[in-house]
């Protein structure tokens, strides 16, 4: 059950003790967001700002975070969604679904770190033969190829 179905967005440098319920907090400095649960729990939330983790969107109005909070170690457990300044319930998800959602998150953060090392270069070893052939690559998106540009400019 959520009782804050409204936040009121503040920008902040660092957020303040103790979190006021029905606040979102935003600091842009230390790339995070926080609040207290929806659920009236108590609880603080936060949700860092990174490739692989939560992001904002802030149209000059209200703020919306995405992807879904979902409180699994919390025993509140509450799950909902932050679109507009408004808290949308989300349906509960089963153990089995946080356990698979927290392998895909490993993976993600695994292969966008391993992509922002250049150092991080493969070295064979006795599992990865040197002369293993790998995959064609797929053409890169245009996005790709303007930021790459962009970065030889």
């Amino acid at each position: 059950m959520i009782r804050y179905t409204e936040l009121e967005h503040r920008f902040v440098k660092s957020f303040p003790e103790p979190l006021v319920p029905g606040i979102l907090y935003v600091s842009m400095e230390y790339g995070s967001v926080a609040h207290s649960c929806c659920c009236g729990c108590g609880a603080e939330v936060v949700t860092p700002l990174t490739p692989t983790d939560w992001n904002i969107t802030y149209d000059g109005e209200a703020i919306s975070l995405h992807p879904s909070v979902g409180n699994w170690t919390l025993p509140c457990r509450s799950h909902y969604v932050i679109r507009r300044d408004k808290v949308i319930a989300a349906p509960p998800w089963s153990d089995a679904q946080v356990a698979a959602e927290r392998q895909r998150d490993r993976r993600a953060k695994a292969r966008y770190f391993r992509q922002a090392d250049p150092s991080a270069v493969a070295q064979p070893g006795p599992e990865t033969p040197a002369a293993t052939p790998s995959a064609p690559r797929p053409p890169a998106s245009w996005w790709q190829r303007m930021l790459n540009w962009w970065k030889a400019t």
